[in-house]
């Protein structure tokens, strides 16, 4: 693996989960180790590459020195003014002011959690992650959480004793991209890793006591195997019991290559209505486990479905159930609604303005039960 040496300045990565809006972001790597995956675009066409932990460490001086000299404006009398902060901001280099604005946000927001960038940071030496995660704690004691992305293959070569020792260093939380526990589909997509692996890895990180959030994908297996992404990812989480488990709806653009899986007809997407059967499947099936489940997504097509297992397993298939009890043309309305940003959850089709844009957008664009899901592919390839 390639490590630079070159300082070019603090630095951002691409993305980061929802739950993490309000974490400063430290960049450990750059882009995607594997980066195989068919169905993400995130970091196609992009080399990936360790920042050394000597470059880490400016990082985290710049942020220290811009947080001290804002928190020291905001504790003059009257707070400190707009005018006063945006005196400190530096003019230049661009990464630089790039710290500054990071810092700035980050101490508005309460400064209590860091979300280590890119995909894995778990690739990277527990030597050195453990250094880089004192050095972080060393100058913001006070930081409640610090939370990484990590492959499943990563963490299985990871030992135990390691894994305790990134734990005790600060590591809190981890995000697993399991996307799904079927084998067929983990190798169709290239997912890089099988059921069992993804197993193993949930375990250890449970073991050590850090937190674990794991992503399931409705839709990935596609017609075929739409019923074992269910059953099978069902079967592989509770097996794991992680803290969170968070739904992430596949969507498809022209910009991956699981679109030329389509094209070649190796792959039937699904639609709306077949994704909400698949999910509740899969929630139907989750046994024996106190995970919380999240749908904290955009892509999402029922962002209410938000609870603990088991006390609010009626609550959270409550909606798909309703949902799926609809005839076609009421499950039309609210898939509008809800990709249109019109409504935001099913209590909404009670709203008669609402009701009234969704059929005046139907009635516009000549949207029927059968025409749908071309309607909803297009929307959501506006979010690539």
């Amino acid at each position: 693996m390639k490590e630079t040496d070159n300082y070019q300045g603090y630095e951002l990565g691409p993305i980061r989960p929802p739950s993490e809006a309000m974490s400063l972001l430290l960049r450990i790597t750059r882009n995607c180790p594997w980066n195989k995956c068919t169905f993400c675009g995130v970091y196609k066409r992009r080399d990936f590459s360790l920042r050394s932990v000597e470059d880490i460490k400016r990082d985290i001086d710049s942020i220290h020195h811009h947080v001290t000299e804002i928190e020291r404006v905001l504790e003059q009398p009257g707070g400190g003014s707009q005018r006063q902060l945006l005196a400190l901001q530096p003019e230049e280099p661009a990464s630089e002011q790039l710290a500054f604005q990071s810092a700035l946000n980050w101490v508005r927001s309460g400064k209590k959690s860091v979300f280590l960038q890119d995909a894995n940071t778990l690739v990277i030496q527990p030597d050195k992650l453990v250094d880089i995660l004192l050095y972080l704690r060393k100058f913001f004691p006070a930081i409640e959480r610090i939370t990484s992305y990590a492959r499943s293959h990563s963490i299985a070569r990871i030992s135990d004793e390691d894994m305790s020792r990134l734990a005790a260093a600060g590591l809190n939380r981890i995000h697993i991209g399991m996307e799904s526990g079927a084998d067929d589909i983990l190798d169709f997509v290239k997912k890089g890793v099988d059921k069992k692996t993804q197993i193993i890895a949930g375990q250890k990180v449970k073991r050590t006591g850090i937190e674990l959030s794991e992503y399931f994908m409705p839709g990935l297996g596609g017609a075929e195997f739409s019923k074992e992404n269910a059953l099978e990812t069902a079967d592989a989480l509770n097996q794991i019991n992680p803290d969170f488990i968070r739904i992430r709806t596949l969507a498809i653009s022209k910009k991956l290559d699981i679109f030329t899986d389509c094209q070649a007809g190796t792959f039937s997407k699904i639609g709306d209505v077949r994704m909400a059967e698949e999910l509740l499947l899969m929630l139907d099936n989750l046994d024996g486990i106190s995970s919380w489940i999240k749908s904290d997504h955009i892509l999402n097509l029922f962002q209410e479905v938000d609870g603990q297992l088991p006390k609010d397993k009626e609550r959270l298939t409550a909606p798909l159930r309703k949902f799926l009890s609809l005839n076609a043309e009421e499950q039309m309305f609210y898939v509008v609604g809800r990709r249109t940003g019109i409504f935001s959850g099913l209590t909404d089709m009670n709203n008669p303005q609402r009701r009234k844009q969704v059929e005046t957008t139907c009635a516009e664009y000549q949207i029927t039960p059968e025409t749908l899901d071309d309607f909803t592919t297009g929307i959501m390839e506006r979010y690539f």
